[in-house]
């Protein structure tokens, strides 16, 4: 069974308007891999922090790009 942090991720980034593939990308990980680790069928110990990291940047990204200014 996948951890709970794994489907909260997968709704945030749902949310967010972007695809496993965009945060696999971010931080640099094999989206196959990714799928691997949000489907239980991989287990990491940094994954959550580096996917959560990846999507916060990506995130903020999407702000500065909306208006033209940092998001703060």
């Amino acid at each position: 069974m996948p951890a709970q942090w794994t489907g909260e991720l997968i709704g945030d980034i749902h949310n967010a308007g972007l695809k496993i593939r965009d945060v696999a990308e971010e931080a640099k990980l094999n989206p196959k891999y990714v799928s691997q680790l949000l489907h239980g069928k991989a287990v990491s110990q940094k994954a959550e922090s580096k996917l959560r990291d990846a999507l916060d940047r990506l995130v903020s990204r999407m702000g500065e790009d909306a208006d033209g200014s940092p998001n703060s």
